[in-house]
């Protein structure tokens, strides 16, 4: 079971966009997931008639290492652990800075 998800909100604590939140917009392996608005990078794009694309310099979203992003936890507002509990016979994610469910509202 992974500790981030896509779809989680995380907050970054390494990098040059040290402090900014996101959501995960995918996994891209193991290691790296794709977070919206973080990472940005100018891309060089050649114009192609067939597709009907123009060319140009876009702004696109490169992976970041797991190690250098934290799970956002809103009930305290900063950056938190994640660990493992079982509830119910289920196996969920917990934050281990208050110990609530991640996910529950």
């Amino acid at each position: 079971m992974e500790r981030i998800r896509k779809g989680d909100e995380v907050i970054v604590i390494a990098g040059r966009d040290k402090g900014k939140r996101g959501t995960v917009l995918a996994r891209v392996d193991e290691r790296h997931v794709t977070v919206e608005g973080i990472n940005m990078v100018k891309k060089h794009v050649r114009p192609n008639p067939m597709k009907n694309q123009p060319g140009g310099i876009v702004d696109k979203s490169m992976p970041i290492d797991v190690s250098n992003v934290m799970l956002f936890n809103p009930g305290t507002s900063k950056g938190d652990r994640v660990g493992f509990k079982l509830v119910d016979g289920k196996k969920v994610r917990v934050f281990k800075g208050n110990g609530a469910v991640v996910g529950a509202k």
